[in-house]
């Protein structure tokens, strides 16, 4: 009787964990350098500390270049692009550099589709 209680006590708590994880999900960000400078950017959760690619570094994306960029992400975790010209972060794209501006039109739910945008000159 008491193994049958150590196993289904086991059971419950490996159990609980999958039960409180939130279901992971891919989103894509599609980005295209239209302006006359070469770009780093970075995405930010806006739910969690958390950015990709993180740890202070930048993913470069050279002007008239284009790339996708596919993140895991946590389901309807909200993530936003940040772009900024290389050296120069006072000129910005999205929530700029370290996430420190607004913008509602960078932005998107993981789960809910692809984000694709075109970055000109400021």
């Amino acid at each position: 009787m008491g193994l049958k209680r150590l196993v289904i006590a086991l059971g419950v708590a490996l159990l609980i964990p999958i039960a409180t994880i939130a279901s992971a999900e891919d989103i894509t960000f599609k980005l295209n350098n239209d302006s006359d400078y070469d770009i780093q950017i970075e995405f930010y959760s806006q739910d969690r500390s958390h950015a990709w690619p993180g740890g202070d570094q930048a993913y470069n994306l050279a002007s008239g270049d284009s790339n996708s960029y596919k993140l895991a992400c946590r389901s309807g975790e909200k993530i936003c692009y940040g772009a900024w010209v290389k050296g120069k972060a006072s000129t910005y794209w999205g929530v700029g550099l370290n996430n420190k501006q607004s913008c509602d039109a960078c932005c998107l739910a993981c789960g809910d589709g692809d984000l694709s945008r075109t970055l000109t000159n400021p």
